[in-house]
């Protein structure tokens, strides 16, 4: 790992050098800008972390906190590269994780190799609002999702995320927008292997088929405000994006989707599942305030995960999920926000409902470039004593 660092390292220094003369920005936050001569290539690299200490513990039959633990993590570490490539329609972007959040899950469906690429994917904008994507990159799924972690309203994503999120693939992307008046429609549909990222096997099962469909009545956000969290922009007058996403994999063969463990059956063949989809999200910005909602549902036509003997194996996790949450920033940039959690599985799964209640506070010094963000949830699911999290963290991004 040592030795892969050094490498993306010196390349990047070898490369500065042999462009220094052709910067043109340079601005902390936005990263350094790099362009030739002739305007035919350009590159914005950037960097970031996250520094995490978290402390949990469960609420006893006396309401106290015992097994308490606690943990510093360096929670994700990444170098991004991005820019266009001959022409300015003609758009790329490379992400590489390096901290051990990052890269883990090394198995034999990934040659037992690190995971360290997250993005790879090239973007071509072939006719007016029309753009291709090939490569790895995040499915079009629910909106906190999409939303990069370094601009996450809280410390990390809820539980609907993790239980039910498509995550990023290898495959293609047809993308496009346009504008009715002052709304703008903006469709994605995508056709991607189904194993997720920097997966090295032949194709398992069926392919993933993903199609989603945005509605923004009254016109774009600023800067992208629609996939970042808090209003750090305070728009001046009232801002809304409505999602629909419908995806459909066919015989997926990890629990859930593009994650969790492969399931392989009694005479080692993989065990799959047909999984459908669906994700209803929103996000409303004004003047600070701010107001984002998901809800999922998810199927399998195997989710008790039996294989050819009907022997059952696992479960493919599935059921339903609501996520809401709402903040205010102060004009002093600190921010209050909350957020509740409900996960349903399916009987199937034999995993039992979980209700997740968090309060969030930050301060962005820098809007999400710089910032320092804290939460405290309370855990509660059937079956087991509630809990308790308190986190705190630091992010930086150059």
């Amino acid at each position: 790992m040592q030795k892969i660092s050094t490498i993306i390292v010196s390349v990047f220094i070898v490369s500065f050098s042999s462009f220094s003369q052709q910067i043109v920005d340079g601005k902390f936050g936005k990263g350094i800008n790099i362009i030739t001569a002739d305007s035919s290539f350009s590159m914005n690299f950037s960097a970031r972390f996250q520094s995490l200490y978290m402390v949990d513990g469960i609420i006893n039959n006396d309401n106290q906190i015992s097994d308490g633990t606690s943990q510093f993590l360096i929670r994700r570490s990444r170098l991004k590269f991005g820019g266009h490539a001959y022409s300015p329609k003609v758009k790329y972007k490379i992400e590489l994780g390096l901290s051990n959040r990052d890269i883990s899950g090394a198995i034999s469906e990934t040659k037992d190799a690190d995971r360290i690429i997250l993005d790879a994917v090239l973007k071509y904008n072939f006719y007016k609002g029309f753009s291709v994507w090939g490569g790895q990159t995040k499915l079009p799924g629910n909106r906190e999702r999409v939303i990069s972690s370094g601009n996450l309203q809280f410390v990390d994503r809820s539980l609907l995320n993790s239980k039910y999120t498509l995550d990023r693939d290898m495959g293609i992307q047809l993308r496009h927008k346009h504008k009715i008046g002052k709304m703008v429609l903006r469709e994605a549909f995508s056709l991607s292997q189904g194993e997720g990222r920097n997966v090295t096997v032949l194709n398992i099962g069926g392919l993933d088929y993903t199609s989603r469909l945005e509605i923004l009545p009254f016109g774009t956000f600023a800067s992208k405000g629609d996939y970042v969290g808090s209003d750090t922009k305070r728009e001046t007058s009232p801002k809304l994006s409505v999602g629909v996403t419908y995806d459909f994999h066919d015989r997926a063969a990890r629990q859930r989707g593009q994650q969790g463990s492969f399931i392989e059956g009694t005479n080692g063949e993989y065990v799959t599942s047909s999984l459908e989809t669906v994700f209803i999200d929103l996000m409303f910005k004004y003047k600070g305030i701010s107001v984002m909602a998901e809800y999922a549902d998810k199927k399998g036509d195997n989710s008790q995960a039996l294989d050819n003997e009907g022997i059952s194996q696992g479960y493919f996790y599935t059921g339903k999920g609501l996520n809401l949450q709402a903040g205010y920033l102060f004009k002093s940039n600190w921010e209050l926000a909350g957020r509740y959690t409900n996960i349903q599985p399916e009987a199937t799964t034999g995993k039992t409902k979980i209700d997740q209640y968090t309060f969030g506070t930050s301060k962005y010094i820098v809007g999400h470039k710089l910032k320092v963000q804290s939460d405290l949830s309370y855990t509660k699911e059937e079956g087991k004593e509630d809990k308790v999290m308190m986190r705190l963290q630091f992010d930086i991004h150059f």
